[in-house]
């Protein structure tokens, strides 16, 4: 038996089921649709991004090389020898060094010229909320934050020890400053958390030293003393080799004294600790890095803070690379009269102030009390709050 729809229920259905059809085609149109403005803007910004990386890394090789004709010349090497003993260490270390910026001024640079052809606009006004438009901003500062962070991690350690040798071989032994530096040839220093030791007049190239001295303390007593008229690396049974060496050991109401001429001995450090070596933290993998900042804690090394501010960069920087993209997406994603011009200019401001924070921070770090994680970070903490004003002032 066949019940008649009343009239109202039949419209209502009717529209109901067209409602439901429109709804599930909207969805698959919008669907493809965002799926599509992903892809285009992620087009245009990592094109933007690798072509203004390339065309200034080879305006730094040019500027690089004028500036490095006498060193080149000095080195004897070929063309070919130069770029594979430096250039293939410094393009990795001068990208990584301006890769936020550069992120920064591509992400400016493309959405600038999107807002001013009322793309931007057309995108927004076809129905896409301005968070869903930020997304794939957010896609490609994750995308290129992870690059950073692992090229920090491991390969740009490895290409600063290719520019790094070159540099303290050609560069810096001819430079009256770094001369200067290296001068003063005594060393002290800690050698764990209960012995010290020190060296007079020792050559780095040599691996030689005089009148060295080492001595262990316990509580506020020194339990153990030894003095040497020299001190040498053995490269064959790598042990430090003394000379003319006067050995102390000191008990409750006694002493122990002996001589002896000639000796080896294999103590808490080696040569390559006692080199001054301004590349070190940059040369180091993460975890290598890791495991010396340990080392100079039992120590009490000075660049203690240098060090432990380079192992939080690393880490913070891929941040600075979101939140540039972000800052860059939403300064430049609305069209005013400047044009690329007045977002690029105030791109540079900003970007001029996140430098210099970041440079402040460093600085009363390694010369004063400021923690180096909060040093570290600090420029992203203010460019969080920086992110979050511009979007709330954002026309949507």
């Amino acid at each position: 038996m066949i019940i008649p729809v009343g009239k109202k229920q039949w419209w209502r259905k009717l529209v109901n089921d067209y409602k439901s059809v429109y709804q599930d085609y909207n969805k698959v149109i919008n669907k493809d649709h965002l799926k599509k403005l992903d892809w285009y803007i992620l087009n245009k910004f990592l094109k933007v991004f690798f072509f203004s990386i390339f065309l200034f890394a080879v305006i730094a090789v040019v500027i690089d090389g004028s500036e490095k004709t006498d060193d080149f010349v000095r080195s004897g090497f070929s063309a070919g020898e130069i770029f594979t003993h430096y250039y293939i260490g410094f393009i990795p270390h001068i990208i990584a060094l301006l890769f936020p910026l550069f992120v920064f001024i591509a992400v400016i640079f493309f959405t600038s010229k999107m807002a001013g052809q009322t793309e931007i606009i057309a995108i927004l006004a076809s129905g896409t909320s301005y968070n869903r438009w930020l997304r794939p901003y957010w896609m490609g500062g994750v995308l290129l934050g992870l690059f950073l962070w692992i090229s920090n991690l491991y390969f740009i350690p490895k290409a600063n020890i290719v520019r790094g040798s070159f540099e303290a071989a050609y560069v810096d032994n001819h430079s009256s400053y770094n001369a200067l530096i290296q001068g003063s040839t005594d060393i002290y220093f800690k050698v764990d958390s209960f012995t010290y030791a020190g060296i007079y007049g020792y050559d780095t190239a040599a691996k030689r030293g005089n009148n060295f001295f080492i001595y262990k303390v316990e509580g506020d007593k020194v339990n153990y003393n030894l003095r040497a008229e020299t001190i040498l690396w053995d490269t064959i049974v790598k042990q430090w080799a003394l000379a003319e060496a006067i050995e102390r050991n000191v008990f409750n109401n006694r002493e122990q004294i002996n001589y002896v001429s000639s000796m080896h001995k294999k103590f808490g450090f080696l040569p390559i600790d006692l080199e001054k070596d301004k590349y070190t933290k940059d040369k180091l993998t993460t975890p290598q890095l890791i495991k010396q900042i340990k080392l100079e804690e039992i120590r009490g090394s000075e660049v203690l803070n240098e060090l432990r501010i380079e192992r939080y960069r690393r880490d913070a920087t891929p941040i600075t690379v979101l939140l540039l993209t972000l800052i860059g997406a939403i300064i430049a994603g609305h069209k005013v009269r400047g044009g690329s011009g007045s977002h690029l200019a105030l791109g540079f401001i900003i970007a001029a102030l996140f430098i210099i924070t970041d440079r402040f921070s460093t600085i009363f770090s390694t010369k004063g009390n400021l923690p180096p994680l909060l040093a570290a970070w600090i420029p992203n903490i203010i460019f969080v709050w920086v992110v979050y004003y511009l979007y709330k002032k954002a026309a949507k």
